[in-house]
């Protein structure tokens, strides 16, 4: 049975003035000095509602740089003071919780590699019970939507009010440009599982280098996210961690100037009448697919009648194949991606061998 879950309204949140909110501060807290000067830059520059710095670092492998800890905290409360805008750490165990609370960090976040583990956010879920600050649950490392929504009902049952959630992609075994892999239906189904959630991107650890940043945070806004948090360092080249994904706040300022943001609605009645028309073709072209799919799935259930009587394997990988080889051409030519018709391909293919299974071990009727 599915949890009911109760979100409190955006608008009632005191940092969500204007959209995108905009959480910016250095990957890493490393001085005094570089957090103090990063955050007056990014306050001059008008573009900074939640300064974030990392106190504590969960590293890939040892003798990695795992933050400056507990002392850290110090500069983000005398950033809080000093330029009166809240300030926000990751946690990952109770401690961290407890410290964090004590210097009077306004904002919590959940980072991938606790996401992933139940037992880590019940701790921290645990330590805020009765505690009125804002956290934010970052999507697992792994492409799994249920532990996402688990972590952030952890927290909620705790009693956490303002919960939002942080898309910062997910890890794969294979290379490609991006750091981590957006996987954006993934965030969009979180949204519709979780309506009143607000959503971040974090184009910074979906793309691993500055150069990713602004192509990553246009295309979170025109799919309507909430907010946005980037690494910003008053000089990226010497940071001590995560330097090639970071930009400095003048940078960070010119490529927000370029966002282009866009409204959900249009009161034009023309646009109405005109988007109005055009889904209602979409809607006969998904009812024409069903129609395909399903008599497709007829012929191979037919197929599996033939396999079976002539006792033949289910699996004819070389016929796959060619099948998705023949598809891929065709596409180049349709305007349709490669990645794109090879899922929807392995989905059909999977539904064929469903339907083909459930023929193969039907009992013959005596």
């Amino acid at each position: 049975m599915e949890t009911k879950t109760t979100i409190e309204p955006l608008k009632n949140w005191d940092i969500f003035k204007q959209r995108p909110l905009l959480m910016t501060g250095p990957c890493s807290a490393e001085t005094e000095e570089q957090v103090m000067e990063t955050a007056r830059q990014l306050v001059a520059a008008n573009k900074v509602d939640v300064f974030r710095a990392g106190i504590w670092k969960p590293r890939t492998r040892p003798n990695s740089f795992e933050g400056v800890g507990a002392p850290g905290l110090k500069w983000l409360k005398q950033v809080k003071q000093e330029f009166s805008i809240p300030v926000a750490t990751e946690v990952a165990t109770e401690k961290h919780v407890y410290e964090a609370l004590k210097f009077g960090v306004d904002v919590l976040w959940i980072g991938a590699r606790t996401t992933v583990n139940p037992f880590a956010v019940q701790e921290i879920a645990n330590a805020l019970q009765g505690v009125d600050v804002m956290v934010f649950v970052k999507n697992p490392i792994n492409p799994e939507l249920e532990l996402w929504v688990g972590a952030i009902e952890r927290i909620m049952k705790a009693g956490v009010k303002r919960i939002g959630a942080i898309h910062r992609g997910f890890s794969s075994y294979e290379k490609t440009a991006f750091r981590n892999q957006p996987q954006w239906q993934i965030p969009i189904d979180l949204r519709q599982r979780l309506k009143d959630l607000p959503l971040i991107c974090d184009p910074s650890h979906i793309g691993g280098n500055r150069a990713y940043l602004s192509d990553i945070s246009q295309e979170a806004m025109d799919l309507n996210y909430d907010g946005l948090m980037i690494e910003s360092h008053i000089d990226p080249d010497t940071a001590w961690s995560d330097k090639k994904q970071q930009l400095t706040p003048a940078a960070l300022a010119e490529m927000l100037d370029q966002l282009i943001l866009r409204s959900v609605d249009s009161s034009d009645t023309q646009f109405v009448s005109t988007i109005d028309e055009l889904r209602s073709q979409i809607d006969i072209f998904d009812d024409q697919l069903l129609d395909i799919l399903e008599r497709r799935m007829q012929i191979a259930e037919t197929i599996g009648q033939y396999k079976k009587k002539h006792n033949i394997t289910i699996l004819q990988s070389n016929r796959w194949q060619e099948i998705v080889n023949k598809a891929i051409r065709k596409a180049n030519n349709k305007g349709l991606s490669p990645e794109f018709i090879s899922t929807i391909l392995k989905a059909i293919h999977q539904e064929s061998i469903t339907h083909q299974m459930k023929v193969m071990n039907e009992h013959e009727k005596i």
